[in-house]
């Protein structure tokens, strides 16, 4: 005899199906545009060492000016979509666990420059008409602080085993204005993720000191998050030098045992 699902046990099911989807439909990862057309293909030189890119949408927005800027020097990746024409935004820290297994994949990696941040500060309200849910006054936050130390804490050790160079990218600037998050969360997270890398003695690209330091022409808007071309430019430069310095320590070799005197 067939297990009989009873009318109430199935409405569960199918409210619980919907929240999940819901959900997902409003932490769907969004990229400006002007960050991800055009092409993305890339040659890859076997000869030279692999770099890894992880990050959300700001990362997406310098990735190709690393590229160029490592030129000669470094395969320069990050993760793509299905399709492999558009890159993926790795979001918040709980979808970084999901999904960093997946991203690493098999290949051996010099060099991994990581954030995550901007999503995991983010307040959301399903009720929300602003783009991404944003709602600082009536939502929630996406990740909690103490959820946030132990995602990174979680993919910290799982990058670590990949035995290339790590290079954490502290989160990029709230500014005044912005819908969804509250100005002095992101020292507050940075300084999380700082202890974090401090335990791991991993070092610090200072993207937030950086971004601090921009006027207006290098954000997309008031109160936006997102950098010009001029601004990704500008973050891309401070990327390829950091990865550059890893690069050379991967490469060079380890300094000759002294003798001791006869």
């Amino acid at each position: 005899m067939k297990p009989i699902i009873s009318g109430i046990a199935l409405f569960v099911l199918s409210m619980a199906s919907l929240k999940a989807a819901t959900e997902e439909g409003a932490m769907k990862p969004f990229t400006p545009a002007k960050d991800v057309k055009g092409s993305w293909a890339m040659h890859v030189d076997p000869a030279l060492p692999n770099v890894l890119i992880l990050g959300d949408s700001i990362s997406i927005g310098y990735t190709r000016p690393v590229r160029k800027l490592l030129d000669g020097k470094a395969n320069v990746f990050r993760p793509m979509k299905a399709s492999g024409t558009k890159p993926e935004n790795c979001g918040d820290t709980p979808m970084g666990v999901r999904g960093i297994d997946r991203w690493l994949g098999s290949t051996k990696w010099d060099v991994i420059h990581f954030n995550w941040g901007l999503w995991d500060l983010c307040y959301r309200n399903p009720e929300s008409k602003t783009q991404g849910k944003r709602d600082k006054k009536n939502g929630t936050l996406s990740t909690t602080p103490e959820q946030y130390e132990k995602n990174l804490e979680t993919m910290v050790n799982r990058l670590k085993k990949t035995g290339a160079e790590l290079i954490w990218a502290s989160t990029t600037l709230v500014p005044e204005g912005e819908a969804g998050r509250i100005v002095g969360d992101d020292i507050k997270y940075n300084a999380i993720a700082e202890r974090v890398m401090k335990r791991h003695g991993i070092p610090t690209d200072d993207l937030h000191a950086l971004t601090v330091s921009f006027d207006g022409k290098y954000f997309s808007g008031p109160g936006n998050v997102h950098f010009t071309e001029e601004g990704s430019q500008r973050l891309a430069e401070q990327v390829a030098e950091k990865i550059s310095g890893l690069l050379e320590k991967k490469t060079k070799p380890d300094p000759e045992p002294e003798l001791p005197p006869r």
